[in-house]
């Protein structure tokens, strides 16, 4: 299994300081168009295929395509930072590392609009508070469900995170295998590309990035 790992802070537009763009953190504005004009769109692309539209398989392929779209791209409806609004500061003390492995997901590539699967590890040093472990996985899910690249995806888990939680630091780890290597192109299939993001103390701790991708290789970490 190849693999490849990068470190990437969010995605900025070029001459952007970070501090100034996170749109990651709202909802997006969507300009959807109608219904009509998405199933025509669909019956579009099945002409490109060289299919025959006309045939019984495919007479509701535009109503099952938009409504498909409807839910794999849901992440558009839905905002990361809400997501994490209720938190809980009974915790008795507690402020070692909360992980959260294996959160499995299902993206599509920004550029070819193939499927990426993969899963999401996420670690944080809680500062006082915590937040419900279905939350995180929640946020993953709503960055999952957009048209994304892993490395943007990765970092805008770990920064929502740490703006709107702020623990003392957040630590992500995505692993996912693209499509568009697999089913096209270069065509290798079973290679899976690493991304990470690191805030606060994981960032400037090594020690403390060592101990969570030790806890990640640890079952019963």
């Amino acid at each position: 299994m190849d693999a490849v790992i990068k470190n990437f802070p969010p995605h900025t537009e070029k001459g952007e300081k970070i501090a100034e763009k996170k749109s990651y953190m709202d909802k997006p504005v969507t300009d959807r168009p109608s219904q009509e004009e998405v199933e025509n769109a669909v019956r579009t692309l099945l002409r490109w295929t060289g299919d025959d539209i006309a045939r019984e398989g495919l007479i509701e392929t535009p109503q099952r395509v938009a409504k498909a779209y409807r839910e794999m791209f849901s992440g558009y409806d839905q905002c990361p930072a809400e997501e994490l609004g209720r938190t809980f500061e009974e915790v008795q003390g507690y402020n070692d590392m909360v992980l959260i492995k294996d959160i499995s997901f299902h993206s599509h590539c920004e550029h070819h609009m193939v499927p990426i699967i993969g899963k999401a590890h996420v670690a944080y040093l809680p500062d006082g508070k915590v937040v419900g472990l279905s939350k995180i996985a929640r946020v993953v899910d709503i960055f999952a469900r957009r048209l994304q690249t892993q490395e943007a995806m990765t970092a805008q888990i770990a920064h929502v995170i740490q703006d709107v939680l702020k623990p003392r630091g957040v630590a992500v780890l995505v692993e996912a295998e693209h499509m568009c290597m697999a089913m096209r192109g270069i065509r290798k299939q079973g290679s899976v590309t690493l991304t990470t993001t690191f805030t606060g103390v994981y960032r400037e701790d090594l020690q403390e990035q060592a101990r969570f991708m030790t806890m990640l290789r640890d079952k019963h970490g």
